[in-house]
Parts: structure tokens; C-alpha cells; sequence
């Protein structure tokens, strides 16, 4: 096998919406190339945007609109790895702003319907880590959006 993992997401008819909104919303987003369809095809017409090429902090994404026979869910999410707390709000603010349903844990759920898993760093490193895990997790899970002051408190660590 030879070439990389590449998601592609399906849409019905909103692709290039949602390529504007993920370029707004995430950081290091940039779009690639939107690709039309050369022929009429049972979801649309010949020179309709059919795929976009988009990267995602620095995931190559494809979004395809293949019409309304599939829905997306949250049993499949995109993780998010934030830097920092800025960030990591930025991005909820954004995704919430733009019609997103809050979940728990991090997860948010954008106005196309996928699952968003917007994660500090600082949360995977302090879940890696033995001693940290227990009290990182059990903060987490009380948590909405993650706060990584609370989650510092939580296992005993200086705020930082």
C-alpha cells in the first residue's frame, strides 16, 4: 500500500459551505482544490462541486457531496489537538457560534452533524501519564469544553 490515510467526509449538498466554515474555524486550515463533476451523476449535475480537497491542521480532509443517502454520526469523530487554552477555545467558540451542539468530554457536534473532539495537548499528556491519569480522566469527564487550569488542579499541577 502506498500513500496516506486521507477521511473523507460526505455531505449532502453542503461541502463547500463547510469548507469556508473549517477554514474560518481551525487553525492551519487552507483549502487545496474543489473538484466539479464532469458529467450530470444521480446527486447532481455535470460542473457541480462534487469534492473539496481541504487540509485540517494539516490533515488532508476530502469533502464529498454524495447527496442525502448517509448521515454523519458521532460513532466517528475528528480529533482536534489543540495547543493551548486559547486555542482550544477559539475553536469551541467558533464551532459552537457556527449552529454547534456541545456534547461532553470535549465533543462538540458541528451545524453539518460531525463529531468534533477538541483536545488540549496538555489533556492527552496528562492521560499518558500513570500517576496523572486517574484524577485528569475523572476531571474530564465532568467537564463540557476542556479546561486545562481545572484539569491541572485536578492532578495537583501548578497552573501552566
Amino acid at each position: 500500500m502506498s500513500g496516506a490515510l486521507r477521511p473523507c467526509l460526505w455531505f449532502d449538498h453542503e461541502a463547500s459551505a463547510a469548507a469556508a466554515f473549517y477554514v474560518d474555524s481551525f487553525p492551519r486550515t487552507r483549502l487545496i482544490a474543489e473538484n466539479r463533476s464532469p458529467a450530470d451523476w444521480p446527486g447532481g449535475k455535470a460542473g457541480d462541486v462534487i469534492t473539496i480537497d481541504l487540509e485540517i491542521a494539516g490533515q488532508r480532509v476530502m469533502l464529498m457531496n454524495g447527496g442525502d443517502a448517509f448521515r454523519p454520526s458521532p460513532a466517528t469523530s475528528l480529533m482536534l489537538v489543540t495547543r493551548d487554552q486559547e486555542e482550544t477555545d477559539r475553536v469551541w467558540q467558533a464551532l459552537e457560534a457556527g449552529g454547534g451542539a456541545a456534547m461532553a468530554c470535549g465533543w462538540i457536534a458541528d451545524r453539518f452533524g460531525f463529531a468534533w473532539q477538541v483536545t488540549p495537548q496538555r489533556l492527552l499528556d496528562l492521560l499518558a501519564d500513570p500517576d496523572s491519569a486517574p484524577a485528569a480522566f475523572a476531571a474530564m469527564q465532568a467537564m463540557v469544553r476542556i479546561d486545562i487550569a481545572a484539569l491541572e488542579r485536578a492532578v495537583g499541577a501548578p497552573d501552566g
